[in-house]
């Protein structure tokens, strides 16, 4: 039976299922390096970074699972020479990210968190909490993927109009293609859902940033590294752009700047961190592994 190491948090039914089909899983190592010597299987999510220095620590490693949809913490090239076979769980969180994209925007176009906040405080401050309507909005879903298309179908019963950008995308009866300038000069939000790498590194800066209108909003629920933070945090500030709301960010734990503004919703990268979410990860990945055998 196959060592395996389970680097972070999992949904402890699926802790247990890989004990019961593996025998040897030491769960979440307070010395990951030392456990790393004999390991065959290493699981992990978005926070352990599987670089070229923690692979030459397992020389018997022959599959790293992403119990999750992005990649981009794993260096594909190393283990593609090494021969370490690389599975993720691409299906798993779309409902949960999705869903947690529309709850953002409505957040922050009806000031909820504010709203919440006062309230607690004892404080009725309805005059000065006047929100906007999802209803109406061109929305612009950057990335149309599995969570992109999941996003865009929620939103179409919100009665919003959709555009979309994406490489291979080509429009459908009802989500209008367009270029990403046009998609940031037209769009009332601009909701990102694409994949984190060379090319959509810092996708979002100044210059993108400026292209869209005073009164848009920006939601991230995708890789925090496709914003430039500074640009927007600025942005912001000056009012350039009506709003954000972030589930991501370039460095997690987040405690920057960001958080001194009013105009901006952030959570802890709560994408797929739902009990159904978490479960269906679990499911996919043994699924996955029993693949590789």
């Amino acid at each position: 039976m196959a060592r395996v190491v389970i680097a972070d948090k999992l949904d402890a039914e699926t802790v247990v299922e890989l004990k019961m089909r593996y025998g040897s899983v030491v769960d979440q190592p307070s010395n990951l390096d030392k456990e790393l010597s004999d390991a065959e299987i290493l699981v992990v999510r978005s926070r352990t970074q599987v670089t070229k220095d923690l692979l030459a620590k397992a020389p018997k490693l022959r599959v790293v699972a992403r119990a999750g949809v992005g990649l981009d913490n794993i260096d594909l090239r190393e283990c593609e020479r090494r021969g370490i076979k690389v599975v993720n769980t691409p299906d798993a969180s779309t409902i949960a990210v999705a869903e947690l994209a529309v709850g953002l925007m409505i957040s922050l176009l009806r000031r909820i968190p504010r709203a919440d906040s006062t309230m607690k405080q004892k404080r009725w401050e309805k005059e000065s909490l006047l929100g906007r309507e999802l209803h109406g909005k061109t929305v612009g879903i950057i990335g149309f993927g599995r969570v992109g298309a999941a996003v865009a179908e929620r939103l179409r019963s919100f009665g919003c109009k959709i555009i979309a950008c994406s490489p291979h995308f080509k429009g459908t009866d009802w989500v209008e293609s367009v270029s990403l300038e046009e998609l940031l000069k037209r769009s009332d939000i601009v909701t990102l859902h694409a994949p984190l790498n060379e090319k959509t590194r810092g996708m979002i800066g100044k210059q993108q940033i400026e292209m869209m209108k005073p009164s848009a909003i920006l939601v991230n629920t995708a890789r925090g590294a496709l914003v430039d933070e500074e640009a927007l945090y600025e942005a912001l500030k000056k009012g350039r752009i009506s709003g954000a709301a972030l589930d991501v960010y370039t460095s997690e734990p987040y405690s920057g700047k960001l958080c001194e503004l009013e105009n901006v919703v952030l959570t802890p990268h709560l994408g797929g961190n739902t009990v159904e979410g978490q479960e269906r990860i679990g499911k996919q990945l043994i699924e996955e592994l029993e693949k590789i055998g």
